[in-house]
Protein backbone atom coordinates (compact mmCIF):
# COMPACT_ATOMS: atom_id res chain seq x y z
CA UNK A 1 0.00 0.00 0.00
CA UNK A 2 1.38 3.37 -1.03
CA UNK A 3 0.89 6.20 1.41
CA UNK A 4 0.98 9.91 0.69
CA UNK A 5 4.28 11.24 1.97
CA UNK A 6 4.48 14.10 4.42
CA UNK A 7 6.31 16.14 1.78
CA UNK A 8 3.44 15.58 -0.67
CA UNK A 9 0.96 16.72 1.97
CA UNK A 10 3.00 19.87 2.60
CA UNK A 11 3.25 20.64 -1.13
CA UNK A 12 -0.51 20.17 -1.57
CA UNK A 13 -1.20 22.39 1.45
CA UNK A 14 1.06 25.15 0.10
CA UNK A 15 -1.04 25.30 -3.07
CA UNK A 16 -4.11 26.17 -1.00
CA UNK A 17 -2.77 28.62 1.56
CA UNK A 18 -1.15 32.03 1.70
CA UNK A 19 2.55 32.14 2.50
CA UNK A 20 4.26 35.36 3.60
CA UNK A 21 8.01 36.01 3.49
CA UNK A 22 9.88 36.73 6.71
CA UNK A 23 10.80 40.20 5.43
CA UNK A 24 7.14 41.03 4.86
CA UNK A 25 6.33 39.69 8.34
CA UNK A 26 8.70 42.28 9.81
CA UNK A 27 6.64 45.06 8.23
CA UNK A 28 3.30 43.51 9.23
CA UNK A 29 4.50 43.24 12.85
CA UNK A 30 5.50 46.93 12.85
CA UNK A 31 2.06 47.88 11.52
CA UNK A 32 0.30 45.65 14.08
CA UNK A 33 -1.64 43.91 11.31
CA UNK A 34 -1.06 40.28 12.30
CA UNK A 35 -1.18 37.87 15.20
CA UNK A 36 1.84 35.57 14.98
CA UNK A 37 1.14 32.04 16.19
CA UNK A 38 4.11 29.85 17.17
CA UNK A 39 2.97 26.22 16.80
CA UNK A 40 6.29 24.62 17.76
CA UNK A 41 6.63 22.25 20.69
CA UNK A 42 7.29 24.00 24.00
CA UNK A 43 10.73 22.37 24.19
CA UNK A 44 11.69 24.13 20.95
CA UNK A 45 10.69 27.46 22.48
CA UNK A 46 12.71 26.76 25.61
CA UNK A 47 15.74 25.86 23.53
CA UNK A 48 15.59 28.55 20.82
CA UNK A 49 13.24 31.26 22.08
CA UNK A 50 10.28 32.64 20.18
CA UNK A 51 9.32 35.75 18.27
CA UNK A 52 8.57 38.73 20.50
CA UNK A 53 4.82 39.20 20.79
CA UNK A 54 3.92 35.84 19.28
CA UNK A 55 1.28 33.58 20.78
CA UNK A 56 2.22 29.98 21.54
CA UNK A 57 -0.41 27.45 20.50
CA UNK A 58 1.10 23.96 20.28
CA UNK A 59 0.39 22.18 17.00
CA UNK A 60 -1.45 19.39 18.79
CA UNK A 61 -3.95 21.84 20.33
CA UNK A 62 -4.39 24.36 17.49
CA UNK A 63 -7.75 23.18 16.16
CA UNK A 64 -9.17 22.75 19.66
CA UNK A 65 -8.02 26.10 21.06
CA UNK A 66 -9.39 27.96 18.02
CA UNK A 67 -12.75 26.15 17.82
CA UNK A 68 -15.45 28.03 19.77
CA UNK A 69 -17.42 24.77 20.12
CA UNK A 70 -14.50 22.92 21.72
CA UNK A 71 -14.21 22.57 25.48
CA UNK A 72 -10.55 23.58 24.99
CA UNK A 73 -11.41 26.90 23.29
CA UNK A 74 -8.96 29.58 24.41
CA UNK A 75 -10.56 32.99 23.92
CA UNK A 76 -7.75 34.63 25.88
CA UNK A 77 -5.23 33.30 23.35
CA UNK A 78 -6.90 34.85 20.33
CA UNK A 79 -9.14 37.52 21.83
CA UNK A 80 -8.51 40.34 19.36
CA UNK A 81 -7.78 38.30 16.27
CA UNK A 82 -6.12 40.00 13.41
CA UNK A 83 -4.76 38.03 10.51
CA UNK A 84 -3.40 34.78 11.98
CA UNK A 85 0.07 33.95 10.70
CA UNK A 86 1.44 30.59 11.80
CA UNK A 87 5.05 29.51 12.01
CA UNK A 88 6.98 26.43 13.04
CA UNK A 89 10.71 25.74 12.71
CA UNK A 90 10.97 25.54 8.91
CA UNK A 91 7.45 25.99 7.53
CA UNK A 92 6.40 22.36 7.11
CA UNK A 93 4.14 21.90 10.14
CA UNK A 94 2.78 25.41 9.75
CA UNK A 95 1.81 24.72 6.13
CA UNK A 96 -0.27 21.73 7.23
CA UNK A 97 -1.68 23.62 10.23
CA UNK A 98 -2.65 26.63 8.10
CA UNK A 99 -4.38 24.33 5.62
CA UNK A 100 -6.31 22.78 8.51
CA UNK A 101 -7.49 26.22 9.65
CA UNK A 102 -8.59 27.01 6.09
CA UNK A 103 -10.48 23.70 6.06
CA UNK A 104 -12.14 24.75 9.34
CA UNK A 105 -13.39 27.94 7.69
CA UNK A 106 -10.81 30.50 8.80
CA UNK A 107 -10.28 32.99 6.00
CA UNK A 108 -7.66 35.38 7.31
CA UNK A 109 -4.79 32.93 7.86
CA UNK A 110 -1.32 32.45 6.41
CA UNK A 111 2.03 30.92 7.26
CA UNK A 112 5.60 32.21 7.32
CA UNK A 113 7.77 30.97 4.47
CA UNK A 114 10.73 29.18 6.06
CA UNK A 115 9.35 29.39 9.60
CA UNK A 116 11.26 30.49 12.69
CA UNK A 117 14.58 29.96 10.94
CA UNK A 118 13.75 32.53 8.25
CA UNK A 119 12.30 34.97 10.80
CA UNK A 120 15.58 34.90 12.76
CA UNK A 121 17.60 35.40 9.58
CA UNK A 122 15.38 38.36 8.65
CA UNK A 123 16.20 39.97 12.00
CA UNK A 124 12.79 39.64 13.63
CA UNK A 125 13.25 39.99 17.40
CA UNK A 126 13.60 36.71 19.30
CA UNK A 127 12.94 36.48 23.04
CA UNK A 128 13.67 33.71 25.53
CA UNK A 129 10.87 31.44 26.72
CA UNK A 130 11.16 30.56 30.40
CA UNK A 131 10.58 26.93 31.35
CA UNK A 132 8.11 27.76 34.10
CA UNK A 133 5.78 29.57 31.68
CA UNK A 134 4.16 26.74 29.76
CA UNK A 135 1.59 28.79 27.86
Amino acid sequence: MKITSSQELVEEAKKKIETISANNIKELIKKGEISLIDIRDIRELWKEGTIKGSIHIPRGMLEFWLDPESSYYETKKIGNIKKLVLFCALGLRSALATKTLVDMGFQNVAQVNGGFDSLKKAGVEVVAKEKNKLL
